[in-house]
């Protein structure tokens, strides 16, 4: 990488005092690496973006597809949601799968529906950086899920 000047017999080694460009795909690129981890813990790839960046806030899960009325409670829970966060509904495969899809695109915060959401009419929400879990009442969630966005 060094250049010889004939006129001046000098050696001449090129140097680049900063980065040239700064434009979008850059720092598109610095937090997909940023948010890029492989948790050998989970077994999966977690993309760690911040909420304002992640494709999806929250996603909706029924615990199981061939019950009506988790279904149909599910579909209730996205329809309030996906008027106030950007919001994805999936059933297909096991939870665990969903989760491991979810975490592998950025979503902040699964929400799933069970046995006793029929009854108590909570969901369960599950954070994707820590896996931890809480219940939480359907008339509190859209409040509970705007705490989270601000803090």
């Amino acid at each position: 990488m060094e250049y010889f000047d004939e006129g001046s017999g000098q050696k001449i080694i090129p140097q680049v005092a900063s980065e040239p460009s700064q434009g979008v795909g850059r720092a598109f690129l610095a937090f997909m690496y940023e948010a890029y981890h492989d948790d050998k813990q989970r077994g999966n790839i977690v993309l760690k973006l911040h909420p304002k960046l992640a494709p999806y806030y929250c996603a909706v899960f029924p615990l199981v597809k061939n019950k009506p009325e988790i279904v149909a409670k599910a579909e209730e829970v996205y329809k309030l949601l996906k008027s106030a966060y950007t919001a994805m509904y999936d059933e297909s495969g096991s939870v665990g799968r969903r989760y491991a899809r979810a975490d592998e695109i950025g979503i902040k915060y699964c929400m799933t529906i069970d046995f006793d959401s029929l009854t108590d009419d909570c969901v369960t929400i599950r954070d994707r950086d820590t896996t931890k879990q809480e219940r939480i009442k359907i008339s509190k969630l859209k409040e509970r899920l705007f705490e989270l966005y601000i803090q």
